[in-house]
């Protein structure tokens, strides 16, 4: 079998005189590259045994050992299943109990959480802002399901007097952004959010498909586009409960 040695810097050792080199990453960086991941984060949630091997892994079929983040037993699964998976079983299992399934579709504040939030998406809040009254003490919500290993999801921004999520979906500078798994991903917390009574209206910018009725297509971010927005949001839930938080109804009470 020939050794091959990645542009990422992982496979066959560099002194090799017999290795392949090729002039794209590995296809593990690609996995990961593609669902917005890193390396380091699945670093941190392998067993620590296990942490210099996966360091210079390349292989997505590669099972290893992981560290379930609520303590549970550790679990057996493909790198590939880490990066598009649901998480260990017990977790699942959780995600789908009684107890659990109480809090389904709550809204609630999350510690801590930090996400990335682009200058785009920070117009895109303080323009929705000018329209209607936001609540900023939300940004997670409970599902009925492990979404990456997790029973909630954290969308851009919420609107819980409606159970609306709103998200931006724009390809970035890699052009690739939001496109392939992440789409695929995108989907799945849309419907695990639907699950729960949750509607989301997806902003899809620069380029980017339709993924549904509730997606709004456009070149930029512009007021005509929250105003989109905030008409779809009167076409799910009517004009009456959009007018009850609008900025000009907040004003008058």
């Amino acid at each position: 079998m020939v050794a091959v040695r990645f542009h990422c810097g992982h496979g066959a050792d560099p002194a090799d005189p017999t290795a392949l080199a090729l002039r794209r990453p590995c296809p593990l960086c690609m996995l990961i590259a593609e669902t917005h991941r890193s390396r380091g984060e699945l670093l941190r949630k392998v067993a620590p045994p296990q942490r210099a091997a996966l360091a210079a892994e390349t292989r997505l079929g590669a099972e290893y050992q992981w560290l379930c983040p609520r303590g549970h037993d550790r679990f057996a699964a493909k790198v590939s299943e880490m990066l598009t998976g649901t998480g260990c079983a017990k977790c699942r299992a959780n995600a789908a109990a009684p107890a659990a399934l109480r809090e389904a579709g709550l809204a609630f504040m999350k510690p801590g959480l930090r996400t990335r939030t682009s200058m785009t998406e920070q117009r895109l809040r303080a323009m929705l802002g000018e329209r209607i009254r936001l609540h900023h003490r939300v940004n997670a919500v409970h599902i009925a399901r492990t979404f990456f290993g997790r029973s909630e999801v954290w969308p851009d921004i919420l609107v819980p007097q409606l159970r609306i999520a709103i998200e931006y979906d724009d390809p970035g500078r890699s052009r690739r952004a939001h496109l392939g798994l992440k789409e695929a991903s995108d989907l799945e917390k849309d419907e695990a959010l639907a699950e729960v009574g949750w509607e989301v209206i997806r902003i899809r910018a620069g380029g980017l498909e339709s993924l549904g009725a509730n997606s709004i297509v456009c070149r930029a971010l512009t007021p005509a586009v929250v105003d989109a927005v905030v008409d779809r949001m009167r076409q799910l839930r009517g004009g009456a409960a959009v007018d009850a938080i609008a900025v000009a109804a907040s004003a008058a009470s």
